[in-house]
């Protein structure tokens, strides 16, 4: 495998990694008003995320710096074109942190429900937004012969946005759904559980249908077996749910992902950003990429670095492995 593939698998991989993690921060952030019944109920919720939302959020600045260094010509086409929803998907992360942080400066419950809505909005926007840049970008984009896009500062966003902001946003729910019923015990699991095995048919049908296309128009043997592998995957995950095997049902709904992404990435390779004006205004893997000799040190310092950083994340998930229960509400004492 030359390093362009290697660092295109890369970029794929962070993208992947991004989605799995942040994904059900995402979905337990959006489901706070649909599961979260009490204020207790809310709190439990934000505590199985608390410790590694933002752990979580280092691979979306993995991701964008490894595409800005190994694929300067793939970050100077694709963000430009999409700087809209790249701007939402900005604004919401930081609305969001900043909702962390000040919900426990006060202990008045409107400021906390205030706050706690702010978490809501800011992970749907970042979700809704990350997954239509994505989609615009695998099923195409009007650029011209210099890379530029053709047309007003909405000229990128069109249906296959609208896909792929459906795509994250379904996914995002249930696997937050799954990670309450891991995480979780009493009535939040009970809820979580039963939401999951009701929408995970439907909210994996975008995600299906995004990599059905981008398969269709480009894809092998090889990655059409993928997509049945994710197709297949969301049926183990609904049995698995069904029979109250929490953790095989969430590695099923994560194997969707896997799969899905896999589909995506290996049929648009070895185009990173194809153009829907002509198709012989396609961006390369090789028109895109950094010299060898970059690649190369950029390899042996990601060899490095990475194996700490993904050892440090898995102790913290080992470190909060625990099932998490609400903590009891206070009751009046009689006089």
């Amino acid at each position: 495998m030359d390093l362009q593939t290697l660092w295109f698998a890369a970029v794929a991989v962070l993208w992947t990694g991004f989605l799995l993690l942040e994904g059900f921060d995402f979905g337990v952030a959006a489901l706070l008003p649909v599961l979260g019944r009490r204020t207790a109920d809310k709190h439990l919720m934000l505590r199985t995320i608390g410790p590694v939302w933002d752990g979580n959020e280092v691979w979306l600045i993995t991701a964008a710096g490894a595409v800005f260094a190994a694929f300067p010509g793939w970050y100077a086409t694709w963000l430009p074109a999409l700087y809209l929803p790249f701007v939402l998907v900005l604004l919401g992360l930081i609305v969001r942190a900043v909702a962390f942080e000040w919900r426990h400066s006060s202990h008045d419950p409107r400021w906390d429900a205030t706050w706690t809505r702010v978490i809501t909005g800011g992970s749907l926007v970042a979700a809704a937004g990350v997954g239509a840049a994505l989609a615009a970008t695998t099923l195409g984009l009007p650029i011209d012969a210099a890379g530029t896009r053709v047309g007003g500062a909405f000229a990128g966003l069109g249906w296959s946005s609208l896909l792929g902001a459906a795509a994250v946003v379904g996914y995002s729910l249930v696997h937050g759904a799954l990670f309450l019923a891991l995480k979780t015990d009493g009535p939040v699991r009970l809820r979580a559980r039963a939401f999951a095995l009701r929408w995970s048919p439907l909210a994996a049908l975008p995600l299906l249908v995004w990599a059905g296309l981008v398969q269709l128009r480009s894809g092998t043997a090889l990655t059409g077996a993928l997509w049945l592998v994710a197709a297949l995957a969301v049926v183990v995950t609904w049995t698995r749910v069904r029979l109250d095997r929490e953790g095989q049902a969430f590695a099923g709904w994560a194997t969707v992902l896997l799969a899905s992404a896999a589909t995506l990435f290996g049929s648009a390779h070895p185009v990173v950003v194809p153009s829907t004006v002509d198709p012989a205004f396609d961006v390369t893997v090789a028109e895109a990429a950094v010299s060898d000799y970059t690649l190369t040190v950029m390899t042996w310092v990601a060899a490095v670095g990475l194996p700490v950083v993904l050892a440090y994340q898995a102790w913290t998930y080992w470190v909060f492995r625990r099932r998490l229960t609400a903590e009891p509400q206070s009751e009046p004492v009689a006089a």
